[in-house]
């Protein structure tokens, strides 16, 4: 199945790290960006069935938190891909300065992330109708007494005028509509603005936490970027602006028409609709959530955690020899990192485990969470060997963790109407899969050769595929 040939890659060699990029644009143009070397367009991305979307790891676009997937970027493009009727395959940059580079290239089918429009990128690439207004503003810290000062007395140690910026440092990335605005700013006030290029890995947040921390005296951001972010940091000062508004949007290469016209169609529906302000408000209005976000240890900006039981899950999975991160996924698709959660069928405790199961495993309590993933992954395990048969490690685990769901003889009906329906009974992706979903129809589960009956088969179709989706999620978000 196409939608999986990244992620078959992804398991095999279990491999990860990502740093991070966190700002809104990407202004003046890389003189290595090339115009658009592939032909792929919405025909192709329907006939593929994946939107490829490049964006950056920050703590708007795209970020984990107690081990889900979000950001802005992120729920608009699981929208997006909803709209499409394609999966979602999210392209992580590296480096913010190589946007418009990777998807000229052909790394990405579009670049999910605020661009800034500008008659120079139009050269480029197409930029979608645009998303939001915003404008650049001072990043600057407040006297270390500014609590005990009144608001005039605070103000009047602030530079509250670009002008006064002359003869000052000013620390921003090269590659951005900020230096280029720095770069105007001095023309437009004759005198000399001194510029602190900063590396294009580092991000926004960090650039505007080095504020704080003394390392540089001034940068510029993008008013929603600096609101939200001066929110955790009470001592920064973001009322001095620096331009006017400025349209932000997402780019897609200049020969892709069809997939411009169907992103700006789908975007004027989602800008009639409340959710749309909803998604944005909470990631660059919702003040509390950000606070509370920022100072949590599983927030993936803050320490590639997890879950409160990472350690617990990588001792229990080096056991099975899969990858830590692959079992968390499975375990958040059981229980949310819940201890307590119980299922309608009544199974319980991180993995799930139905009564039974736990104990044949020894499991005495199944809400104490060292035991229920010690029962859980050794249950993981155990349906693994019994699928011996599967040649490839890839479907074998997809088969393994079916059957961790709906139960090891429901998967072999379908491997049996596979067969008998001409379809490949060792392969999971697009040939049993298929026959588990056709276990809920009467024609099929009264098949004769169907010896276990009825099963709602969307549940472990929709169970492995998430678990894989979220694994990528992961991988490129939290080290091995």
């Amino acid at each position: 199945m196409k939608r999986f040939s990244v992620l078959l890659l992804l398991i095999a060699v279990f491999t990860g790290c990502q740093k991070s990029a966190d700002t809104p644009d990407t202004g003046k143009l890389d003189p290595q960006i090339e115009e658009a070397q592939l032909e792929r367009d919405l025909e192709q991305i329907k006939e593929d069935g994946v939107l490829k979307a490049i964006t950056v790891y920050s703590g708007t676009s795209y970020f984990l938190y107690r081990g889900q997937p979000m950001g802005f970027e992120y729920e608009l493009l699981e929208r997006l891909a909803k709209y499409l009727d394609v999966e979602l395959k999210i392209v992580v940059a590296h480096d913010i300065n190589e946007l418009i580079t990777m998807l000229n290239r052909g790394d990405g089918d579009i670049v999910a992330h605020g661009l800034t429009i500008t008659n120079e990128r139009k050269e480029f690439i197409s930029f979608t109708d645009y998303l939001y207004l915003t404008r650049q503003v001072l990043v600057q810290k407040k006297p270390e007494d500014w609590r005990e000062k009144s608001r005039a007395k605070v103000q009047k140690e602030l530079v509250t005028d670009p002008i006064e910026l002359i003869g000052d440092t000013v620390s921003v990335r090269k590659h951005t509509s900020y230096f280029q605005r720095i770069q105007n700013l001095e023309e437009e006030i004759g005198g000399d603005i001194h510029v602190d290029t900063v590396s294009g890995t580092k991000s926004t947040n960090r650039i505007i936490r080095e504020i704080v921390e003394g390392e540089h005296e001034y940068t510029v951001a993008d008013n929603n970027i600096a609101e939200i972010t001066s929110s955790y940091y009470p001592r920064l000062n973001t009322e001095t602006e620096m331009s006017f508004s400025q349209r932000i949007a997402w780019a897609v290469r200049n020969n892709s028409p069809q997939l411009l016209e169907a992103v700006n169609d789908w975007l004027a529906g989602m800008k009639k609709d409340v959710d749309y302000y909803v998604i944005y408000n909470k990631y660059f209005k919702n003040q509390r959530s950000f606070r509370a976000r920022t100072k949590s240890d599983f927030y993936s900006k803050n320490s590639g955690k997890i879950s409160r039981y990472d350690e617990i899950i990588k001792e229990n999975a080096t056991k099975i020899g899969w990858d830590w991160r692959f079992v968390s996924s499975v375990v958040y698709q059981e229980s949310r990192f819940r201890p307590n959660a119980r299922s309608w069928a009544s199974a319980r405790g991180l993995m799930q485990l139905m009564p039974a199961t736990a104990r044949e495993l020894g499991v005495i309590d199944v809400t104490n969470p060292r035991q229920n993933i010690r029962g859980g992954t050794k249950y993981l395990k155990t349906m693994y060997d019994r699928w011996e048969s599967i040649p490839d490690s890839i479907q074998r685990i997809k088969f393994t963790l079916a059957s961790y769901n709906c139960g090891y003889s429901h998967v072999v009906d379908a491997q049996n109407l596979a067969k008998k329906y001409g379809k490949n009974p060792k392969v999971w992706d697009d040939n049993v899969e298929k026959f588990v979903l056709k276990l809920s129809f009467p024609k099929y589960y009264n098949d004769e050769i169907v010896k276990y009956g009825y099963a709602r088969g969307i549940e472990p179709v929709t169970y492995v595929r998430q678990i894989f989706q979220r694994y990528e999620h992961y991988r490129d978000l939290i080290p091995k």
